[in-house]
């Protein structure tokens, strides 16, 4: 027994070395798991891109439109009967807008395609009459070099306005394409409505038991950054896009609701309505007026536009706790149209939310190990501050 006693301590030690181990390898293999899982899944969306239009918008619609389906019932409204209301509503008011907004906008369009030329005339002269009041503090050379840049950058910039515009009304989105998202997305969002409770508690039971409580969290915290800057987001776009469209009308400029309807629905990615409504907007007003005063009223609409919107339209109704920085949005739109066009336009936010919170989440726990801390053991699970949950 004697000759036993020394062995123990070592096999004691050995078992615990072994538990360790043998959890890294577990850890492996599940994060092996999810990154494969999130690479078919990134793979497919890339080669199905094409078709997931419809699908996809028909579940954006059913996720902003479930809080109304949950009022109906909420007054006893059976589930079938509350999305059946609700989605022959939104489909009267997206007729109503196609019915009245539509025709106008294109023939806007149109009118401004037959235009461009002139415009680009006009553009120029206001150009060299800016030029010639240049001349006393300008070169000859310089002068010459200049005129010839900005009259190249200002065709370049029609041209491309033109051919953008003409491809969208000539044909540019897909005719089938066009036709799904005005059949197929209503059914999608129809029957994804009508089942979204279901569908939220099956991929509840779905969960790994063990990290269960945690994603839940996660989802809740999602959720409720997503709902709040898409609904939120979306109100201030709709609210600017009528505000600019009624504005630049009543300043009299002649595209004055096509321009207003760009710059509201661009605000939806941060600062980048504004700049191009305020671009487009002083461009055709230079092309159109003769006095400079009218100039001024059309980006004055956009600057108190601004002022509404920075003041008033954002605090109130995204605020602060949703999380998602404008930098971090623009750049998730982008990434999500150059890979995979406007489906992964409409992907971003959601994207951008999850990876958003997920990082928060990340940082959370590093600065409650003892990677951070320096420590042997993990911090004291005290709830997370401020700074672990907006870094």
């Amino acid at each position: 027994m004697n000759d036993a006693d020394p062995a123990t301590p070592g096999a004691n030690e050995a078992e615990p070395q072994a538990g360790r181990s043998r959890a890294h390898v577990a850890i492996a293999s599940q994060l092996r798991f999810w990154l494969i899982l999130l690479a078919v899944t990134l793979a497919c969306v890339y080669l199905l891109r094409g078709v997931l239009l419809p699908f996809v918008a028909g579940m954006a619609v059913a996720y902003l439109l479930d809080p109304v389906c949950d009022r109906l019932e909420s007054w006893k409204l059976s589930r079938t009967w509350a999305t059946t209301v609700v989605t022959i509503c939104f489909i009267l008011l997206c007729v109503l807008v196609l019915l009245l907004v539509i025709p106008a906008v294109v023939n806007q369009i149109a009118t401004f395609i037959e235009r461009a030329p002139d415009y680009l005339d006009a553009v120029q002269r206001e150009l060299s009459k800016l030029m010639a009041m240049a001349q006393d503090r300008l070169d000859s050379n310089t002068q010459q070099r200049l005129k010839s840049a900005l009259g190249g950058s200002a065709d370049k910039l029609f041209t491309w306005a033109t051919d953008v515009l003409g491809g969208i009304i000539s044909g540019g989105v897909a005719f089938f394409n066009f036709i799904a998202l005005l059949v197929i997305t209503p059914v999608v969002a129809f029957y994804l409505l009508r089942d979204w409770d279901r569908m939220v508690a099956k991929a509840d039971d779905w969960l790994p038991r063990r990290h269960q409580p945690t994603i839940r969290h996660l989802a809740h915290e999602v959720d409720e950054t997503l709902a709040g800057f898409l609904r939120g987001q979306g109100t201030v776009c709709i609210v600017l896009a009528v505000f600019y469209a009624i504005g630049l009308t009543l300043a009299g400029l002649e595209f004055g609701l096509v321009v207003g309807l760009i710059a509201g629905f661009l605000s939806f990615i941060p600062y980048v309505g504004s700049m191009v409504g305020l671009v487009l907007s002083v461009g055709l007003a230079l092309a159109q007026f003769d006095s400079y005063l009218s100039v001024a009223i059309v980006a004055g609409v956009f600057f108190i536009g601004q002022a509404i919107e920075g003041n008033v339209l954002t605090p109130k109704l995204v605020g602060e706790r949703v999380g998602l920085h404008p930098v971090w949005v623009m750049f998730a739109l982008l990434a999500g149209g150059a890979l995979f066009g406007f489906v992964g336009v409409l992907l971003a936010v959601p994207v951008a939310a999850i990876v958003g919170v997920g990082v928060r989440f990340a940082l959370g726990q590093y600065r409650r190990s003892a990677y951070y801390t320096g420590k042997e053991e993990p911090a004291s699970k005290a709830p997370l501050s401020d700074a672990d949950r907006m870094p």
